[in-house]
């Protein structure tokens, strides 16, 4: 994917606001290829250049970066990617289980997209929310001791507040804690404007 000129160019003047906060390049890389998954959605071989451009950081080492952490998402996901754990503690409490409901209700396995591109389901290690077990990431906000139904919930506010009608659970009206709790997801549309950190 080729980085449209204006995308870059926003994308360079973040990372250059960003970078002054930090004692070198280095240490400017995790944030900066925040800035690039804000604005593209997942972080391409461009967009490593360009970060390490930017930096004045090798490549290899921005790519080395880019792979070791998987908040940085390799391939494109959907405007909502969902992250379910199930290690020890979420799995003792659930999080299976709520990972293979999840997958019945929107109709994709984990490691999947759905056909609107509007849900990612992911399988992840460890969310370090243990004590709140089972949790689930959905872009950069966690939900705590979730079931079948606070997430079938928050997925129907989440279908409403995209304006999507269709679909699984689509039309059935999501309630009123689910339309709260999406309104700051920090959703990592392509090209939207990144809020200031």
């Amino acid at each position: 994917m080729e980085i449209p000129s204006e995308t870059k160019k926003l994308i360079g003047q973040r990372v250059a606001e960003t970078r002054k906060k930090y004692p070198d390049g280095q240490a400017a890389c995790l944030p900066a290829l925040h800035i690039v998954k804000r604005h593209l959605n997942y972080i391409t071989d461009e967009a490593v250049e360009l970060v390490a451009e930017l930096l004045s950081l090798p490549v290899s080492q921005v790519q080395g970066v880019a792979t070791f952490y998987t908040m940085y998402n390799k391939a494109p996901v959907g405007r909502y990617h969902l992250q379910v754990c199930t290690n020890v503690s979420c799995m003792l409490r659930g999080g299976e289980k709520l990972l293979a409901d999840l997958e019945e209700l929107l109709g994709v396995k984990a490691g999947q997209t759905t056909a609107d591109g509007l849900f990612t389901l992911d399988e992840v290690e460890c969310l370090a929310a243990c004590g709140t077990a089972p949790t689930l990431q959905v872009n950069d906000k966690y939900f705590e001791e979730m079931d079948i139904e606070k997430a079938t919930a928050l997925i129907e506010g989440l279908r409403s507040k995209a304006g999507a009608g269709t679909g699984a659970g689509a039309g059935t009206g999501a309630g009123a804690g689910a339309k709260t709790a999406t309104a700051d997801l920090g959703e990592p549309t392509p090209n939207a404007e990144v809020p200031a950190t």
